[in-house]
């Protein structure tokens, strides 16, 4: 009895695999429609560090108990919270007419290396573009791209969807960074 239900059940393993299989062997993946839009934009960071208060558009608002508020604590940032309100221009330079505000927060939440996870809204008023687009997920900022979600939008950009890939382009110390963000939406309303 047990070697009918052992060759019904390699049986059945068969034809499952057979019928999953397409050409690729990969019949789970799903085919990504075309990208209904596509925006390059910049966001600059500087954190307050408790010296350019007339500069900084980021602050660290919490820290682990053997931190400070001006600066990281070690190792690896764990445990800290920054909120932002960033400008966002078209362009990598900082003093390009901005387009618009990235605001949110990054918190540092691994103790073995550095990551961050991401909360945060692109709001946009410029001639070309006015609304928000929201993001969110895991930045690993050791990894040179790396993608977070695109979760909605409003304005232009309402229940927008799609992916965006993040690129550390300028970083100076603890005080300054340039994100590049390549947003990639699939889904535009």
């Amino acid at each position: 009895m047990s070697r009918i239900a052992f060759h019904l059940c390699f049986m059945g393993l068969l034809l499952s695999s057979t019928v999953l299989r397409n050409v690729d062997g990969h019949a789970w993946k799903r085919q990504l429609p075309m990208p209904c839009k596509n925006l390059v934009l910049y966001f600059h960071d500087i954190l307050y560090n408790g010296k350019n208060i007339h500069n900084a558009t980021a602050a660290l608002v919490a820290a682990p108990a053997w931190g400070n508020l001006t600066t990281f604590a070690e190792p690896f940032k764990f445990g800290d919270v920054v909120v932002f309100d960033d400008p966002i221009t078209l362009d990598n330079n900082l003093h390009s007419p901005p387009v618009g505000r990235a605001q949110g927060f990054y918190l540092y939440n691994m103790k073995t290396t550095y990551n961050a996870w991401l909360g945060f809204t692109f709001v946009l008023n410029s001639t070309d573009y006015k609304g928000t687009i929201t993001f969110n997920g895991a930045d690993p900022p050791l990894v040179k791209y790396r993608d977070i979600s695109v979760v909605g939008g409003t304005g232009d950009f309402l229940m927008a969807r799609g992916i965006a890939t993040l690129s550390t382009d300028a970083i100076e110390g603890n005080v300054y960074f340039r994100l590049r963000v390549n947003i990639t939406l699939y889904e535009c309303y």
